[in-house]
């Protein structure tokens, strides 16, 4: 298995809009080349979110962004740096966690929220400290979890963040 040292060389996209916080791990060899998250076809991160809200899937970098902020949404990964074999989120080691404090004072951030189980183990071993809220875990969007059906990756999202927009949705 060869490793690359990787570096994230993409910020976090975040205003003072937004409430949720949804975390990666790592970016993805693809994500890498298009210096954007989620930027390969197969993985269904986009077309989950474009779901949850009746709305066209977002094509364009600058269109994911657009939409992401218009709906409350931050995005950013776990993972600053690492060494990783490819996009294999199990070949992950020698981790640098980014400072989730970047976010949380840019924005009002009322949930964080992590796209599959090694987000969620990284976020807990890395991240999770005094003054940081604990994130519930989301099912993965990766083709790699390739059990689970973009209709029940929607259904599964939209249960856990239910609660989140019904409150967003009554504070407009």
């Amino acid at each position: 298995m060869e490793y690359t040292h990787v570096v994230h060389t993409f910020g976090p996209v975040v205003n003072q809009q937004s409430r949720i916080l949804i975390l990666g791990s790592v970016p993805s060899v693809k994500s890498r080349e298009t210096q954007f998250y989620y930027g390969h076809p197969q993985n269904r991160f986009w077309r989950v979110l474009a779901a949850l809200f009746e709305e066209e899937t977002p094509r364009t970098i600058e269109e994911k962004k657009s939409f992401l902020l218009s709906h409350g949404i931050a995005l950013w990964d776990v993972i600053e740096s690492c060494d990783i074999a490819g996009s294999s989120d199990s070949s992950i080691k020698n981790v640098t966690a980014n400072d989730m404090t970047v976010i949380l004072r840019q924005a009002p951030i009322e949930a964080i929220y992590t796209n599959g189980g090694k987000a969620q183990q990284l976020y807990q071993r890395f991240c999770r400290k005094e003054g940081v809220p604990n994130a519930v875990q989301l099912p993965s969007t990766s083709p790699a979890n390739a059990a689970w059906s973009i209709e029940r990756l929607v259904e599964a999202w939209r249960q856990a963040l239910a609660e989140h927009f019904i409150r967003q949705e009554g504070m407009d």
